[in-house]
C-alpha cells in the first residue's frame, strides 16, 4: 500500500513520533493506523494520548450533588469559544441543565431534547439560550450515578470548571458511609489530577495488558538509551504491568527468588520475615505500572505518595471500624477525545469568503 504524506502528518501528530519512523511503521503495518501506533508504541518512540494541543472543544463541566449525597450528576456542554464558556449565561445554563437532568431522571441526549423545562421543550429552550448567548452550543454529554443502601456519593468541581469527578462508595453501614464524605472528595480531587481512566485493574483485558505491557516495555528500553548516553542510572525494565498478571503463582516465584537473594547476601533467616514484605511490597510496585497509570485504587495517592489509593482507603476504613469499597467513577474533562478539524491555510480563507 502506497503510504501518503498525509498519513504519515496524521501519525506523526497523534504520537509525536520522528518522520521517517512514521513512514516505516505504516508501512509496516501495511496503513493501518492503529497499528502503526502501537508499532511505534512498542518500540518506544509514540504516545498513547493524542497532544493536549489537538482538543478542540471548549465548554464547561458541571457537577450536581443532591443533599442526601444519595445521587449525583456530571455534565459536558461545549462551546466554540473559551470567551463564552466564561459567559454568566452560559455558566447558568450549564448548572441549570444538570441540575434537570438529575431531578427528571434523564439518561439519554434524545430524552433530554423531549423533556420539558420551563413549560416549554428543552430542544427549543436550548436554541433559544443559543441565540441569546450567540455561540452554538451543544450538549455533549453527561451520567448520573446513584448511591446503594449504606452508600455515598461525592463530587468535585476543578476551579476552571474544565474537570470534574463524580466518586460512589458503598460501606457496611449508614454510620460509615456518614463519616467518609471529605475523605472521598479528596479523592475527587486526586482523580481530577491524575486522570485515573478505571477503578480497578479488574476492568483490563488480557489484550488490553498485553499490548499496554509491550508499549512499556518499548518506553522503558527507548529511555534507557538517552540515559546510557547520559551515564546516568537505568530504568528497571518490569517483567509485568499490571496486578491482572501477578497471580498466586508469580507472587510465589518471586518470593522463592528475594529469599534467594536473601541467602546468598548472608541474612540469618531469623529476619526475613521483616525485610519479605517490603521486598515483596516493591516487587508489585514496580511490576503495575500500568495500574499505577490508569486505575484510580492503583495510584499512589497525591496526599501521601508512599502509599496507594486501595491502601489509603483500607486505612480509613480501619480508623472507622468499617468497609468502603469505591464502586463507582467518573471523571469528565472538557474536550478529552475531540481533535481539531484539519485545514490548510487557504482552504480555511477560501471556505470563509465562499
Amino acid at each position: 500500500m502506497e503510504i501518503s504524506a498525509n498519513m504519515v502528518k496524521e501519525l506523526r501528530e497523534s504520537t509525536g513520533a520522528g518522520m521517517m519512523d512514521c513512514k516505516k511503521a505504516l508501512q509496516e503495518a501495511n496503513g493501518d493506523m492503529q497499528k502503526a501506533v502501537d508499532i511505534l508504541r512498542e518500540k518506544g518512540l509514540g504516545k498513547a494520548a493524542k497532544k493536549a494541543d489537538r482538543l478542540a472543544s471548549e465548554g464547561l463541566v458541571s457537577v450536581v450533588v443532591s443533599s442526601d449525597n444519595k445521587t449525583a450528576t456530571i455534565t459536558e456542554i461545549n462551546s466554540e469559544t473559551d470567551f463564552v464558556a466564561m459567559n454568566p449565561k452560559f455558566v447558568d445554563l450549564v448548572k441549570n441543565t444538570t441540575l434537570h437532568v438529575q431531578t427528571n431522571a434523564i439518561t439519554t441526549i434524545d430524552e433530554l431534547k423531549e423533556s420539558s423545562i420551563g413549560g416549554v421543550k428543552f430542544e427549543e429552550f436550548f436554541q433559544s439560550q443559543i441565540a441569546t448567548i450567540g455561540e452554538n452550543l451543544v450538549v455533549r454529554r453527561f451520567e448520573t450515578i446513584k448511591a446503594s443502601k449504606n452508600g455515598i456519593i461525592a463530587g468535585y468541581i476543578h476551579s476552571n470548571s474544565r474537570v470534574g469527578v463524580l466518586i460512589g462508595a458503598a460501606c457496611d453501614s449508614e454510620a460509615t458511609a456518614s463519616k467518609i464524605g471529605d475523605f472521598l472528595r479528596n479523592l475527587c480531587m486526586h482523580a481530577a489530577a491524575m486522570k485515573p481512566q478505571v477503578i480497578s485493574y479488574k476492568e483490563f483485558s488480557p489484550d488490553f495488558v498485553e499490548k499496554e505491557y509491550l508499549a512499556l516495555k518499548g518506553e522503558l528500553e527507548k529511555e534507557n538509551e538517552e540515559l546510557v548516553r547520559l551515564k546516568k542510572p537505568l530504568h528497571k525494565i518490569p517483567e509485568f504491568a499490571s496486578r491482572a498478571q501477578l497471580s498466586d503463582e508469580v507472587i510465589a516465584k518471586a518470593t522463592e527468588k528475594l529469599k534467594e537473594e536473601l541467602r546468598k547476601q548472608g541474612k540469618p533467616e531469623a529476619i526475613w520475615d521483616k525485610i519479605l514484605p517490603g521486598q515483596i511490597e516493591r516487587y508489585i510496585a514496580d511490576n503495575t505500572q500500568l495500574d499505577q497509570r490508569l486505575t484510580l485504587l492503583g495510584q499512589f495517592y497525591v496526599m501521601d505518595d508512599k502509599k496507594t489509593i486501595e491502601q489509603v482507603i483500607a486505612e480509613e476504613a480501619k480508623k472507622l471500624g468499617g468497609e468502603i469499597e469505591i464502586v463507582s467513577y467518573v471523571r469528565f474533562e472538557v474536550g478529552e477525545g475531540l481533535e481539531k478539524k484539519t485545514e490548510d491555510f487557504a482552504a480555511e480563507v477560501a471556505a470563509q469568503m465562499a
